[in-house]
């Protein structure tokens, strides 16, 4: 059988171009990511898909961690996904404190530097400025914290749902540069279909 040399030209060298820079798109720019557990309730669901920002915390060489362009300091309140120290395991918690912030919590409900984040009207939903977490305390407020400072290029991550999570307080402190991305949206949610639900 002979190879017409124009078809590879014309068709097939473009196409695995187009497979390549898709998926270092993937790697570095956007990706998406299924919520396996129930530890992100009720901000997020099992089943939940979201979308993820992979420039979020700074544009990366495609298949690795090394930054091309200056990284940006995780939020307090921002979704982040990131593996776990302790097993490598992908992970989605709440970035609920940054380098110098003082962490405590009592009962499921945060302070960060000696501020309540939750009000005495709405003891399940804590304000992180612009952005709320809809705690699930069902389960009761999992593991205490008592006044940790988290150091510098750290975050401390936990669940929503705070009786159900393995988050920071088993594992402890994340490497800022170990965060891949920002949640950005709920792109779809079993039993409602597709939909756009920003985080």
């Amino acid at each position: 059988m002979k190879f017409d040399r124009r078809w590879i030209r014309t068709e097939a060298i473009p196409f695995a171009l187009m497979i390549v820079l898709l998926t270092a798109a993937r790697s570095s720019v956007a990706d998406h990511y299924f919520v396996p557990s129930g530890s992100m309730e009720y901000s997020l669901l099992p089943g939940d898909r979201v979308i993820v920002d992979k420039t979020a915390y700074g544009f990366r060489i495609p298949y690795t961690k090394i930054d091309l362009l200056g990284a940006r300091t995780p939020g307090r309140g921002e979704i982040a996904v990131f593996d776990s120290p302790q097993d490598g395991k992908l992970l989605i918690k709440r970035i609920v404190a940054v380098g110098s912030d003082v962490v405590e919590l009592d009962d499921g409900h945060l302070s960060i530097n000696g501020t309540p984040l939750a009000t005495n009207d709405n003891v399940t939903r804590e304000h992180f400025a612009t952005r709320v977490a809809e705690l699930n305390l069902a389960d009761g407020g999992g593991p205490s914290i008592s006044r940790v400072r988290v150091p510098a290029g750290k975050v401390l991550a936990i669940g929503d749902h705070r009786g159900n999570s393995l988050d920071g307080r088993y594992f402890g402190f994340v490497n800022e540069t170990e965060l891949y991305g920002r949640a950005v949206a709920i792109y779809y949610r079993s039993g409602e279909g597709f939909m756009w639900k920003a985080l």
